[in-house]
């Protein structure tokens, strides 16, 4: 008796089933194919880019609206009032003298104390905390906050 006679089962001879094989080659195509079509480095495709050409799309069809001022309105200025409590007062108080954010009952703001200005600064937010609303409450609404603001430094 030799060696490969011995009375134990060979698994050498055996070949990979035929639809296992076929899986495993089509998993490397697919995963090579991924990786050079997805890979910056060697395609240069990037989310990056995708996502600065639907922002710049998205700019272009952005229509400037032309935004009412409220400043002196009492409508206004009483439901910017509970705009303020609601969305601004957690930062900045309820009375607008300051807390985690600013306080806005100043004649000069850190960027500017314009109508222009801090409608900006409600709107598209600032660096360092100040997160945007416009999207949140709309411009009409923005717009009414700014006259509560400019009531309460006419005071």
């Amino acid at each position: 008796m030799t060696m490969h006679e011995a009375g134990e089962p060979q698994e050498s001879h055996n070949k990979i089933p035929k639809g296992w094989l076929l899986v495993f080659i089509g998993g490397i195509i697919f995963l090579l194919g991924y990786i050079v079509s997805y890979t910056p480095a060697i395609s240069g495709w990037s989310f990056y880019k995708e996502f600065d050409k639907e922002m710049a799309s998205a700019a272009k069809t952005t229509h400037s609206v032309a935004v009412k001022q409220y400043s002196g309105d009492k409508e206004a200025i009483k439901e910017g009032k509970e705009l303020f409590a609601n969305t601004c007062a957690p930062c900045h108080n309820s009375d607008a003298t300051g807390g985690i954010g600013p306080n806005l009952t100043l004649t000069t703001l850190k960027f500017g104390a314009t109508w222009k200005d801090i409608y900006e600064s409600i709107a598209n937010g600032r660096p360092n905390g100040m997160p945007p609303f416009l999207q949140q409450i709309g411009s009409e609404k923005v717009s009414k906050t700014i006259a509560f603001l400019e009531s309460l430094r006419k005071k």
